[in-house]
């Protein structure tokens, strides 16, 4: 069992956890989450001991053993296969005994313990762990130095999953995958039979591996029974009955107020309103609420220009000519199109996407773009060419250094860089805050194709929701890479299976492509098209078009809104006017024209606010069909 006993932690002087207390069972698997900054990493470094507590107590089971991702990737001569082996520190023991040559009742001892912690199978599970993570059979016997740092940090999550850990400690474990790993892993996950303290910022992994979710919030924590879904039911349920309790209390410390300050002075009354004083100190005061509120992203609108906007006519194309990634590919994207490219790490879609960006030339074949595209292209490894020590304004004007200080501020704000933020250096900005900025960069130009290469490693759960949200308002085309299968599932229509040199329509919805990746089939271009009908394509081309048919309901009812805020202002308008205190006497003609005026804006509001209602409830309605087909 792992207990945190009312702890307090400090940082640098900033106030972490504030007697902060959870229990966690054995078994249980448990989803971390907070906003970005709220502790969470603070929190898993406490339980490993790397950090002491000002106050309290953290609790583990004895003899429980701990794992987590090491912060250095593995590297050396040792190969992939026997670095994950050798994370089994008791079976690396017993083998470097029998090297030995012990005695033969030592000899019967080690071989019965080695029986016992199934030993013999290890370098088939091993094998399995490293598949499912990406790595081929072939891969699995080169050395970890031949990798770059993120496969090698696979490898250092695949040696923690093989250890098998009492108590199991992930910190962002998806960072490192591509979707197809992520689904292995969520799967992995779900099958784990110890204790599981997981961060994560990815929803569906969080309402399918774990079982309980541990809120981090102004220094305190919260345990709820459930997935993701399930706690945000409930926390809110909880701020509903926070607010009516909070009401109540308010009203009662009113009455009280009212008693007291009516009657302490009165001979008579001074003994029960002091008794009542005192009441009124001790009752509890419940604290507001403090919603967290998240900036929305706003992405700029593109001009309509005439489809197709990319075609690809038998391309050939990568990085060297003797092996390309690509060979005689043709596609189109139109300027309705939301594309999410599917396939493993390595089999191409970062490829692609620089040659839709124009970013990378092909060998052979035509890429053809309409005259007028302007393509918006986002990739995460940008985020490491950010300068620290500018601003997010001054990066903004690395890239358009002709516009002025207004025009980029208000660019800027679409993206949460209100005020002061937009004057914080780099290097004081959270990774969802840069991933925000890089993400204004890229729609500087209004572009009509909108490139994201994993744009939401960095972001947290809401913050992933307001992308979510902004790319469905978004008028352009859209391709996206990512490992978050809620974002593709919210936004593409299209689905483009990437691998073989080759890149495919999958006919398919991503529960099948999951079945096709959990059951270890390694051709899943020819399995869909084997396996599936041309309905599914179909249904998401269905959706296209009831997406589309969202456009004109929304402009109605912003053009509603807009005009019942435009008569709220005449009104105030014309009461400050009306307010003058001698209107009336000194123009009473002009306080009859001012008070004809108001009743005729009252008028017009209540019919702006019944057609805004009408036009809300249209567009809710189909939104709410849009996403249930």
């Amino acid at each position: 069992m792992l207990i945190l006993d009312r702890v307090t932690v400090r940082i640098g002087g900033r106030l972490i956890l504030d007697g902060a207390s959870a229990a966690i069972p054995a078994g249980r698997k448990v989803g971390l989450v907070g906003r970005n900054g709220a502790g969470k990493t603070t929190l898993l470094r406490l339980i490993q001991r790397y950090i002491e507590t000002e106050t309290g107590r953290v609790e583990i089971s004895r003899n429980w053993r701990i794992g987590a991702v090491a912060q250095e990737a593995p590297s050396g001569p040792q190969t992939l296969i026997e670095t994950v082996l050798s994370a089994d520190v008791e079976r690396d023991a017993l083998l470097q005994r029998l090297e030995s040559a012990p005695a033969a009742a030592e000899l019967a001892d080690i071989h019965a313990r080695l029986s016992e912690i199934d030993a013999y199978s290890a370098p088939a599970r091993a094998a399995r762990i490293l598949a499912g993570l990406g790595f081929t059979h072939a891969e699995q016997e080169r050395p970890c130095s031949e990798f770059s740092g993120g496969w090698r940090m696979r490898v250092a999550l695949a040696a923690l999953l093989f250890g098998a850990p009492d108590l199991l400690l992930l910190d962002e474990p998806t960072n490192y995958l591509d979707l197809e790993g992520s689904l292995w892993l969520e799967e992995h996950l779900r099958r784990y039979r110890r204790t599981i303290v997981l961060v994560s910022h990815d929803r569906d992994l969080l309402n399918r591996a774990v079982d309980s979710i541990l809120h981090l919030e102004r220094g305190k924590l919260t345990l709820y029974s459930g997935g993701y879904d399930a706690f945000v039911e409930a926390r809110e349920q909880k701020r509903i009955l926070d607010a009516a309790t909070r009401a109540q209390v308010d009203a009662q410390r009113k009455h009280i107020q009212a008693f007291v300050d009516r009657f302490r002075y009165k001979a008579s009354k001074a003994r029960q309103a002091q008794s009542r004083l005192k009441w009124l100190q001790r009752l509890k005061t419940t604290a507001p609420a403090m919603e967290e509120s998240l900036p929305p992203v706003r992405l700029p609108q593109p001009d309509a220009i005439a489809p197709p906007l990319v075609r690809f006519e038998r391309v050939v194309a990568g990085y060297d000519p003797k092996q390309p990634v690509f060979s005689d590919i043709s596609l189109v994207v139109d300027s309705e199109d939301r594309i999410a490219l599917l396939g493993r790490n390595g089999n191409g879609k970062s490829t692609l996407a620089k040659l839709m960006s124009r970013r990378l030339q092909p060998f052979s074949g035509e890429i053809l773009c309409a005259r007028k595209l302007v393509t918006g292209y986002f990739a995460q490894h940008q985020l490491d060419e950010l300068d620290p020590r500018k601003t997010a304004l001054q990066t903004l004007w690395q890239y358009r250094p002709a516009f002025d200080e207004t025009t980029a501020r208000s660019r800027l704000g679409g993206f949460g860089f209100s005020g002061a933020k937009a004057d914080t250096e780099i290097a004081s900005l959270s990774g969802g805050e840069r991933a925000r900025l890089l993400l204004a960069i890229a729609t500087l130009d209004r572009p009509n194709l909108l490139i994201l290469d994993e744009p939401t490693n960095h972001l947290d759960v809401d913050g992933r929701e307001e992308l979510l949200n902004a790319l469905n308002d978004y008028e352009g085309a859209v391709v996206l890479i990512s490992h978050d299968r809620r974002v593709i599932e919210g936004c593409a229509d299209r689905l483009f299976l990437v691998g073989n040199s080759k890149v495919q329509p999958f006919d398919g919805d991503l529960d099948d492509y999951r079945t096709l990746i959990l059951s270890g089939d390694e051709s899943p271009l020819r399995s869909a098209a084997a396996g599936k009908s041309i309905s599914k394509s179909e249904q998401r081309r269905q959706a296209a078009d009831r997406r589309l048919t969202l456009k004109p309901l929304k402009d109605e009812m912003q053009s509603c809104e807009h005009d019942v805020a435009r008569l709220h202002a005449e009104l105030e308008r014309l009461d400050r006017a009306l307010a003058a205190p001698d209107l009336f006497t000194a123009k009473p003609e002009r306080g009859a024209e001012l008070s004809k005026a108001r009743a005729d804006a009252v008028r017009r509001l209540e019919q702006a606010e019944t057609r805004w209602i009408t036009a809300a409830e249209k567009y809710e309605a189909a939104e709410e069909e849009r996403l249930t087909r």
